[in-house]
């Protein structure tokens, strides 16, 4: 992620609310789509700072009622309270259970994050509060009398509130052998199931299966039910991303859409570093898993010194890559408006 500027010169960064600096009150622009600093307008409006833009603001409701929020809404939204962000939201968790507010705040953090990817990577969002192509919508819940599933289906996801522990993330993580699980990781893998449904099973279905397989057969039951009775494919790493991407070719798509994320999210913000070399034109993918590939490996280092996880764990062998490609193809596709919606996942 790129870091910003506020009026005073001083960086801001992507989830900022307040300058340290100026102590002026700063936040993401749905017009310019930049952390700027606000001015304080007529009738509690807010101004954008930034030259190019100015546009007059109303602050997010979630960022005025649980400081969950560091967006804001167009003045021209007149019937809207929620930022594009926040409106996506069916159900959050119980505010009044201790320790729930902290969670969520974690959670819509990396929402957004993982929102304003797929954004800066030319991707839509299907907006729930309008009659839009395939609404994209999210559900924060808890375990109760049945567990609930982090997951996909026909738009919705669902992520567990007990994803935002880092103390319970970290002991599943460890069960399931993963090299990483993060809550941006999370949203990311999802949201590859969403476009999946918006724009490869409507119009880039042959080429996905070519590269992925069949995702008709087997069947993702069958697929999920051996997965978990035997493991993952032998020798999964000469064509998969991850153990988990070799479950079922949807899980394959998702886990390498979530690895694209994390390409095109880490070498934009080594760009707005001028000391690391990593000037990449928009649509050269080569260059791009290029630089990917020597930030890894000096990113890891780092990590390693302190003990800490690989940042970059994965092999970019051949069919990796070219399933990175298929991603990197994606904003090209037109969007449809499918009758229909087929994909669901597991976390």
């Amino acid at each position: 992620m790129q870091t910003f500027r506020c009026q005073c010169g001083h960086k801001l960064f992507f989830g900022s609310t307040s300058c340290v600096s100026c102590d002026e009150t700063v936040g993401l622009c749905p017009t310019c789509r930049n952390v700027t600093a606000w001015k304080s307008f007529e009738d509690g409006l807010w101004q954008c700072t930034n030259r190019a833009c100015g546009q007059k603001l109303k602050l997010c409701q979630n960022r005025i009622d649980h400081k969950a929020c560091n967006c804001a809404v167009a003045e021209d939204e007149v019937d809207q309270t929620l930022c594009h962000y926040c409106r996506l939201n069916q159900v959050i968790p119980d505010l009044s259970i201790d320790g729930n507010l902290v969670k969520w705040r974690r959670l819509e953090a990396a929402k957004r994050r993982a929102l304003y990817g797929v954004e800066s990577n030319g991707l839509p969002i299907g907006d729930p509060t309008r009659n839009d192509y395939l609404p994209l919508r999210f559900e924060f819940k808890e375990d109760a009398a049945e567990p609930v599933s982090t997951g996909h289906a026909g738009g919705l996801i669902t992520i567990n509130l007990k994803e935002a522990d880092s103390v319970k993330r970290e002991q599943t993580r460890v069960e399931f052998g993963e090299p990483q699980r993060t809550i941006v990781g999370h949203f990311r893998h999802e949201l590859g199931h969403y476009y999946w449904d918006l724009l490869v099973e409507p119009a880039k279905l042959d080429a996905f299966r070519a590269l992925f397989g069949n995702e008709q057969d087997p069947t993702y039951s069958q697929a999920q039910s051996d997965y978990y009775a035997n493991g993952p494919k032998p020798n999964w790493q000469s064509q998969y991303i991850s153990a988990y991407a070799s479950m079922h070719p949807w899980e394959d798509f998702a886990e390498s859409f979530a690895a694209y994320l994390d390409m095109t999210s880490i070498v934009s913000t080594a760009q707005s570093f001028p000391r690391i070399s990593a000037d990449v034109a928009d649509g050269d993918f080569d260059a791009w898993l290029r630089t990917y590939r020597e930030i890894g490996v000096m990113a890891n280092e780092f990590n390693r010194d302190i003990g800490l996880l690989d940042l970059v764990p994965e092999i970019f062998n051949k069919s990796v890559t070219a399933k990175l490609r298929f991603m990197h193809d994606l904003s090209e596709i037109p969007v449809h408006s499918p009758a229909g919606v087929s994909s669901s996942s597991g976390s």
